[in-house]
């Protein structure tokens, strides 16, 4: 297979242009463009829906060498909107690869680009924050596309959770994916572990499958329910509340703060980065836009009751107010890059949130103790 040499361009909203090439589908798309700094995982960051609107840049050069397989996915198919590479590989070397990542994205209809300077694009976006963005291969006029990238109104007037939330309830009984145990045959997923244990319901703002994952390697019973659902149904068919990671402003879902304000001292509640901003607002607080948001695996953060430091998966551009918040509130968690708050618990009722991803995928598994607090919580109740 040859790459493809169709001709690419990427236009910010301050009139940035970047000349690469095509790799996936050929087309049009338009979203905020951020950075990811993992170095690995490219396939779990194209599969997570919190990405939906925004288009991703990889700082690492390297893009697509290990290919694409059928278990290193966190939804059904990609959700963001473009995707942007410094060096795209078509001919991957793993075992474990079934198709390469060109092709994964033109069977989902995604336009990538590569063969630009994207250490160029971090630099600016860290320096003068994140905006809109195209990725085109069909205009190609500077001018138009500048045009079209400033004009839209930006993702923090979307409603991008109905767009990712599943429309029907479902059981998920999968635990953790262990190499061994699929050597044979890794499309089959594991069997379910035997332990039936406590119920919980997810509610879907656009929830990672590795979420779902811990869950059940947690023991817990685990039902996923739609962003919509009333509270009362959550409420009588668990002993737990997870509200989940997903895309977006906070501030743009006010019919699942007001779900979130219902939950709260009724049954034990965990929320983990969109769902941590959505307890923010329902208990009081404000939620504020990063400069250039966390997006990527590398990031330490301080858990203050034990003042042990983790290495943690982040994807998130909003944060809670922590000084917007009462006193009821503890922090319990502190990003040691920019000392923005990245966990919380209240006082006196069962309820904790924490801003990163607990569960990873892609990234480090310093965090996963949490899911271990949270049955730990529910135990107590």
């Amino acid at each position: 297979m040859t790459l493809n040499r169709t001709k690419a361009l990427l236009a910010l909203a301050d009139g940035t242009v970047f000349e690469g090439l095509n790799f996936g589908a050929e087309g049009e798309t338009i979203g905020e463009v951020v950075f990811n700094t993992s170095m690995t995982g490219y396939q779990e960051i194209l599969t997570d829906p919190s990405y939906k609107g925004q288009i991703v840049a990889m700082t690492y050069s390297q893009i697509g060498n290990y290919g694409i397989n059928s278990e290193d996915i966190e939804s059904s198919s990609p959700y963001l909107e473009g995707f942007i590479a410094k060096e795209f590989f078509d001919f991957p070397s793993n075992w474990r690869s079934k198709d390469n990542l060109g092709n994964y994205l033109k069977q989902h209809n995604k336009v990538g680009i590569h063969g630009i300077d994207t250490r160029a694009l971090t630099a600016h976006l860290r320096d003068n924050g994140v905006q809109m963005g195209i990725i085109s291969t069909v205009d190609l006029d500077h001018e138009s596309l500048i045009e079209k990238a400033s004009n839209h109104p930006g993702i923090s007037s979307l409603d991008l959770v109905k767009e990712v939330t599943t429309q029907k309830p479902y059981k998920w009984t999968h635990p953790l994916w262990r190499l061994g145990k699929q050597e044979k045959n890794a499309d089959t997923p594991l069997p379910p572990i035997s332990k039936v244990g406590m119920k919980v319901v997810v509610y879907d703002f656009g929830v990672k499958m590795n979420i779902l994952r811990h869950l059940v390697e947690t023991g817990f019973d685990v039902t996923v329910i739609p962003a919509q659902t009333d509270p009362e149904v959550a409420l009588s068919e668990a002993d737990g509340i997870v509200l989940s990671n997903g895309p977006g402003d906070p501030q743009s879902i006010p019919y699942v703060v007001d779900i979130a304000k219902n939950l709260i001292g009724r049954k034990p509640v965990l929320g983990i980065c969109l769902g941590h901003q959505i307890l923010g607002l329902a208990l009081g607080g404000n939620t504020y836009k990063l400069k250039f948001g966390h997006h990527g695996g590398n990031h330490p953060v301080m858990d203050l009751l034990t003042k042990k430091v983790e290495i943690t998966s982040q994807n998130h551009n909003y944060c809670v107010d922590i000084g917007s918040l009462n006193d009821q509130l503890e922090l319990t968690h502190k990003n040691l890059y920019d000392g923005t708050e990245e966990g919380l618990k209240h006082k006196e009722l069962p309820l904790m949130t924490f801003q990163h991803h607990p569960e990873a995928g892609p990234g480090p598994n310093d965090s996963g103790y949490i899911f271990k607090r949270f049955r730990e919580m529910i135990e107590k109740q």
